[in-house]
């Protein structure tokens, strides 16, 4: 039976993973990355720094499972997804520390379109990309999506930053959840909004199906 891991602390990445691969004769397992996310850096346009945090995840999943003795693994997929700021591509809206930097994201984000990045790693043993350690190798796969958002009112601001519904999302929101009332997805898919590249979950389903 082939051994898929998902190496994310997300429970969105994991609830879409499950429902994307509910697939007999496929063993779906989880486990969180023991080393800290990267922070973003304005040295790299958006959607390069997501690729590397994307890589930098692949590396750090690779050395972790590399100590494990796991023979029957044979994927991995690691995922990283950020926020491009409405008026400087080179600006990611990562995730929000308190309430106070939630609100100033929202408030940025209130009324506007703008770009979400998500790279996603497919990690093999002895194939084909990029070495990341312990006979694994990566291929990555990025994608953009557009997201408006309507204005969002004053009761809705505070409801949104009292749910804590903020945490641990890039740019402070959630499409799929509190978000969807005032947000929706014009370009792209939801799905690189909630945390996946398009273009791995259709080479996932080409390599497991």
């Amino acid at each position: 039976m082939p051994l898929v891991l998902l190496a994310s602390a997300s429970e969105r990445r994991r609830a879409l993973m499950s429902e994307f691969f509910g697939i007999d004769g496929i063993e779906l397992i989880f486990s969180t990355l023991e080393e800290a996310e990267p922070e973003p850096s304005a040295r790299l346009e958006v959607c390069l720094q997501t690729e590397a945090s994307c890589l930098q995840k692949a590396r750090a999943a690779a050395s972790e499972q590399g100590t494990r003795d796991n023979p029957s693994l044979e994927l991995i997929v690691v995922s990283d997804t950020l926020v491009e700021d409405p008026d400087d591509s080179r600006v990611a809206l990562g995730k929000p520390k308190d309430k106070m930097g939630a609100a100033s994201t929202l408030i940025r984000l209130s009324g506007r379109r703008h770009k979400v990045w998500s790279s996603t790693a497919i990690m093999t043993r002895n194939g084909t990309g990029v070495e990341v350690g312990f006979g694994w190798q990566a291929k990555i796969w990025t994608d953009f999506s557009i997201v408006e958002f309507d204005e969002i009112g004053g009761q809705i601001m505070e409801d949104l930053i009292g749910s804590d519904s903020w945490i641990g999302k890039a740019g402070g929101y959630d499409l799929a959840g509190k978000a969807e009332s005032f947000s929706r997805t014009i370009e792209g898919e939801d799905v690189t909004v909630l945390g996946f590249s398009t273009s791995a979950i259709e080479e996932l389903r080409n390599m497991l199906v």
